[in-house]
Order: C-alpha cells, then structure tokens, then sequence
C-alpha cells in the first residue's frame, strides 16, 4: 500500500506509566478513523496483545530483539505494515529498560533503533511541573538513535497542569507534549503481569473502547501524533524461507485455560503446510481427529482445575495420544501441568491431570521464574539435536513438586538465565514429547521450527 505511514511507539519512563491505556487509546480512534493500524507488544508478553488485538481488529505481534533477534524483528516488522498506514507499539517497562542494566536487548529503545519508529514517551505527571523538562531532557538525550517525537502526560490535575507542562518542554526546546490526560480518565484495566487475569478478559467489549476512543480524543491531538511519527514505510525484507511442508493437521489448544502463543509462530506453521486445529481441552470431549501434532500453550489451567479434570474422555485422548507416539507432543507451562500428574492448589485441593509426565505440580503464591533463558537441549527431541539453543522466558507460579532428578526424560533444557552464569534444568524430553516451563519462540528459529515439523510428519 503506497501512500503516507506512520509509527509510534508508546513508551513510558517507567512501568505504571500508564502507556498500555494510551497505545489501547490511540490504536482504537486510529482505526475508527478508518486507517488501517498494526498493533505490536514489546517483548515476552501475552495478555497485552490480546487487548491491542481487539482494539485494531487485526492480530498483535509481539517484537522482542533479544529473543528473536535483530533481524527476525525488521523482517516481521516490514513484513506486517505493508497494507497498513499506521503502526502502533505498546513499549515495556521504562523506554531503556533492557536485558541488563547495561544492555539494551529487549527493550523498546532497542525496538525503535530496529523499526525506525519515532517515540511517544509517555510520563506520569503527577505531581510535576517544570520538572518535566529534565526528565524528558535526559530521555531525549540519552540516545542518538532514539527519536522521541512528543510527550503524553497522563494522570494531570487540571488543564492548567498540562498546560504548565506544555510550555515548560516548549521553553527548553524539548519534544512537544502532544496530550494532557486527566487523572482516572481511562476505563480500569486489571492488572496484567505475569498474567493475573484470565484470557477471556483480555478482550475489550464495545463501551469500553468507544470510552478509550473518547478519552484521547478530548485530550490528545491525535493529528500531531501521526505528523511527528510518519516516516518511510519500511519495505519487505527477503529473507530465506523454507519451502512449505506436506499438508498436516496439528491441534493447538485454545480455550480460557490455554490461550499463551505467539501469534508469528502460528502463522509459520501454516505458511509451512500446518493446518491449525484449535481445540478446548475444557469443552471439547475428544481431539481434532487425525493430527500429526498436538500444540498445548500456556495458560491458567488451575483456575480451571476442576473443570479439566472432570473431562475424562479429553484426558484419555492426549494419553492415548502420547502413548502412540505417532506425532509431536509439546507442551509450555500451563500445556505441562496439564501433561502432569495432577495440579495442587493454593486451597489444598489435588486435581488430577493427564499422568503424562512423572511429577505432579504445585501452586505458589509468588511467582518462581521470571525472566530471559537460553535453553539448551540436553537430549534429541522433537525441537532438535542435542546441544541445540532456543531462547525464550520463563514466568510461573505453579512448580515441579519434589525433586524431579532422576524423573524419566528429566531434564530437557539446561537453562541459563541472561546475564546469570549458573545453569539449572527444566522440563520432560522423551521421544515425540517435549513439556516445559520455557515459551520458546519458535518462528524465528529455523532449525528449531523444522525439527517440531518433522516430528509432526510434516517434513
């Protein structure tokens, strides 16, 4: 699509900001005002994709340079604009925030050096005044390769607040504040890390998007907005792709108990021959029938315990599935406590799941893993040769209960967390079944992609 584009990249000074309501905002009026807007998420994140998905009415794609690489990020950043006219990224964390204290990988400073799209730094203006020129001095300042083309201040007192700010940036020849938003203006969102809210919740109804429309509408100039971040719409990369496989079916489970996937690597197994089959281990009483690969993402399977496990005959299925060993098994967090013995929650109730795995797991009340791994095969598995590297994360609240050393196909990573030089293992490998805690992202490993595909029959 010729014509004009552009990109902005909602970031903020730090978390709490408030730029997951702005990027909903601006991405809703954007598309009410007839244009077509891709939506993407900085880094590992999937429920704030879900939000921006049905803001846009197109799917969300999260961008994350450390874990799919440089590359991979221009590519499916080129690749996904191409008829659209304008671009909106929801940042993560503060706008430098990395992998590191010293690094910037991952972060959404790191994403607009890759995408070339201005930034919209969002600050908390609570409580400020002149102030604000410093913080967004430093900011501006911090990085020639980082554009910030304007300024939202969220959470203002009145409009002489905003104003007060607007012309303090003015006078230090700083980026314009381009929106003043009042303080509790937006619609309440639950709060979202780690995943504390289910996935069916994660989908705005009508109201509350028209709310969100209004909102920025009132108190932001939307035209400005897209005048600062217009740039050259980036053009489609080539990029080697593997020829499509042979055409087979593989259930990927789609519910309110699993619902965690990155919506690339779906579009890759289907470029690649694989017909995606969703699936309700809830509701569905049996599995899509001649599969050749059974996909079980994350999710919240122990909001949904007793529900999953009163359905036997869904159960019996993914047994008789996995004892077969006909096709690939693989499973991510909420997918593997669902292979597991059963599930035992934080009320002290045990509910069985499918027996796959030699462990039961265990509910916490605080998470047990949060951050970038690079996972490395410690066996062959349907994901690889031993040896192999995929990088992912890792954030839970459930765990293995006991010690699972010595556990039959234990383990099938050792995991190295970044910036950590330690190792520690994760996860079951055994023939076409591969269970972990680790969401890999697959679409932007090659090697990796291929191998699940052939397991799956597909090569």
């Amino acid at each position: 699509m010729n014509g004009d584009f552009s990109a902005m990249l909602i970031s903020a000074t730090h978390s709490g900001a408030g730029k997951t309501s702005i990027s909903l905002a601006l991405a809703a009026a954007l598309k009410k005002r007839g244009l077509a807007v891709q939506t993407f998420k900085v880094g590992p994140d999937y429920i704030d994709p879900q939000y921006l998905a049905s803001v846009s009415g197109r799917p969300c794609y999260n961008l994350d340079g450390w874990m799919m690489g440089e590359d991979y990020v221009r590519s499916l950043f080129a690749a996904k604009t191409q008829d659209t006219q304008a671009a909106v990224t929801e940042g993560v964390m503060g706008l430098f925030d990395g992998d590191g204290p010293a690094s910037l990988g991952g972060s959404a400073a790191q994403t607009a050096m890759l995408t070339g799209a201005p930034v919209i730094l969002v600050v908390d203006a609570k409580g400020m005044g002149g102030s604000v020129a410093a913080l967004v001095g430093g900011f501006a300042n911090f990085s020639r390769e980082v554009e910030i083309a304007g300024v939202i201040a969220n959470n203002c007192g009145s409009q002489r607040h905003g104003e007060i700010l607007r012309e303090a940036l003015a006078a230090a020849s700083l980026p314009p504040l381009i929106g003043a938003i009042p303080r509790g203006a937006f619609p309440a969102l639950p709060s979202r890390h780690l995943g504390l809210i289910s996935g069916g919740k994660a989908r705005l109804d009508d109201v509350v998007i028209e709310s969100f429309i209004q909102t920025i509408e009132k108190h932001c100039d939307i035209g400005k907005a897209l005048d600062l971040t217009r740039i050259t719409r980036p053009g489609a990369i080539s990029a080697h792709e593997s020829e499509p496989s042979k055409w087979v079916r593989i259930g990927v489970a789609r519910d309110e108990a699993f619902h965690f996937y990155y919506q690339d690597t779906l579009d890759e197994l289907a470029r690649r021959g694989m017909e995606i089959v969703p699936f309700s281990p809830l509701s569905d009483n049996n599995l899509p029938e001649g599969i050749g690969g059974l996909y079980l993402g994350g999710g919240y399977p122990e909001e949904h315990a007793e529900a999953l496990c009163a359905n036997e005959s869904m159960l019996e299925d993914v047994r008789r599935f996995a004892l077969d060993k006909k096709g690939a098994l693989y499973a991510e967090c909420g997918g593997l406590m669902y292979l597991s013995r059963g599930i035992r929650t934080l009320d002290g109730k045990e509910r069985p799941m499918a027996g796959i795995l030699p462990a039961w797991t265990r509910m916490r009340d605080k998470y047990r893993s949060l951050g970038y791994v690079e996972a490395k095969l410690e066996n062959d598995s349907i994901l690889g040769k031993s040896g192999a590297i995929l990088r992912g994360h890792r954030f839970h609240y459930s765990e293995i209960d006991g010690d699972p050393s010595g556990a039959q196909g234990w383990p099938a990573y050792s995991l190295k967390r970044k910036g950590r030089d330690e190792t520690s293992g994760d996860g079951f490998a055994n023939g076409k079944l591969l269970a972990s805690y680790v969401h890999t992202h697959l679409a932007s490993n090659r090697a990796a992609m291929d191998a699940f595909i052939s397991s799956c029959g597909g090569l």
